[in-house]
């Protein structure tokens, strides 16, 4: 008689029954293990929140006062009769793939996850496994991102570019993880400071007290109202586009950091004056380079491109299949 999977899907989440506990679950349940602070996966009214310790601030800011269990990377802790570790996901700081080990079998659920360098977080960490369930955000061939080094140059060429015309550069970005890399990666090229917008000061202040080195900063209701910010880089969330908070600035060009700005499409439907590709998800190569590196006999693709990645991989002979889940496809 075949086993039951070690993880099903019902109306609350990834529920593994040995252990008697839900992963990133997006209903109230009594006992989660969280894979990182996004607020797709990271939700309210949970009974504990088993989490990375690296991530903890991250879940204050984001979840208030909770009973948080924290767990650093690669240590062995047991729900039931279920061995669980966190190891990194390269997603953001703290974010955690979850390893789940039950009658000889090894399941891992990767969360989110990037396989490009980032200096803001820890790198990506491969499990070998029986059944690997991935992400699959990006999960086509025309995704394949360039090197950030570069995309970075062309961000402060732009920011000159911008002195020139007399215009702030506004950056749009995510508040958690895409800013705080943007402003690693200009640490490594740049001493000039960067305005912020008050969306973005908190989760900055969390990475800088983790020792994550980034660029200067200094938020935009600091700084006087008749301040010219003309060659200026500034940090926005998406939220700010056609805001009243737009008038701070006389004049300005507007750009977004996603991996969405790889379709030429999304840059136009946004208005948007620069589009430049930084993700921090995983590319069509890095998928697969992923899948196959940890030796997975199934494979379970979540919320994405999924049909595109699963129907390669049968045509491939691989096991794979869809979890149909309530995440987010915010980069």
């Amino acid at each position: 008689m075949p086993k039951d999977d070690l993880i099903v899907v019902n109306k609350c989440g990834m529920y593994c029954k040995a252990g008697d506990f839900y992963i990133d679950p997006w209903a109230p349940v009594e006992r989660a293990v969280i894979t990182h602070g996004h607020s797709d996966h990271a939700r309210s009214g949970m009974g504990s929140y088993h989490v990375a310790l690296t991530g903890l601030p991250i879940m204050q800011w984001r979840l208030g006062e909770q009973h948080f269990e924290p767990h650093d990377y690669g240590e062995r802790f047991t729900l039931g009769p279920v061995i669980l570790s966190l190891h990194s996901a390269g997603h953001v700081l703290g974010s955690a793939q979850v390893r789940l080990e039950h009658e000889d079998e090894v399941w891992v659920v990767s969360g989110d996850y990037k396989r490009q360098s980032d200096p803001s977080c820890a790198p990506f960490d491969v499990i070998r496994c029986d059944t690997f369930i991935t992400e699959a955000t990006f999960a086509l061939p025309i995704y394949r991102w360039p090197d950030t080094a570069q995309v970075v140059r062309d961000i402060v060429e732009w920011v000159e570019e911008c002195r020139y015309n007399g215009e702030a550069a506004i950056l749009y970005c995510y508040a958690l993880g895409k800013a705080q890399r943007l402003l690693a990666e200009l640490a490594l090229v740049s001493d000039k400071p960067v305005y912020l917008h008050g969306a973005m000061s908190t989760g900055v202040d969390i990475y800088r007290e983790a020792g994550v080195q980034m660029v200067e900063t200094r938020a935009v209701s600091d700084v006087a109202k008749n301040h010219d910010f003309a060659g200026c880089l500034v940090l926005a969330p998406p939220s700010a586009a056609g805001s009243p908070w737009l008038r701070r600035f006389r004049r300005a060009q507007q750009g977004f950091a996603s991996g969405w700005m790889s379709i030429r499409g999304n840059r136009r439907r946004r208005n948007l004056d620069r589009g430049f590709v930084i993700s921090d998800h995983a590319d069509w190569p890095a998928l697969l380079d992923t899948i196959a590196a940890t030796g997975s006999q199934r494979i379970i693709a979540t919320h994405g491109n999924t049909d595109s990645l699963v129907r390669l991989l049968n045509e491939k002979g691989t096991d794979a299949s869809v979890f149909h889940t309530e995440y987010d496809e915010d980069d």
